[in-house]
């Protein structure tokens, strides 16, 4: 029952992210659009430390919220 739990919390919290990301594209199609090419100038390090940076700022506020 715990397990079948956890599996329904992971699915809630995917489809809340995908609500979460079409928001911006929907409201914002152009900016978007700007957004990705401007990643497109980024070198590969800039893009896996901001990487790092989201999911660092995740699990921090992961921690806070459970604790």
């Amino acid at each position: 029952m715990y397990l079948d739990m956890r599996w329904q919390e992971l699915a809630v919290a995917v489809a809340l992210l995908l609500v979460l990301e079409g928001m911006l594209p929907f409201l914002n199609p152009q900016g978007v659009r700007r957004l990705l090419l401007a990643l497109c100038d980024l070198s590969d390090q800039q893009i896996r430390f901001a990487g790092l940076t989201s999911m660092l700022v995740g699990l921090m506020l992961l921690y806070i919220i459970n604790s």
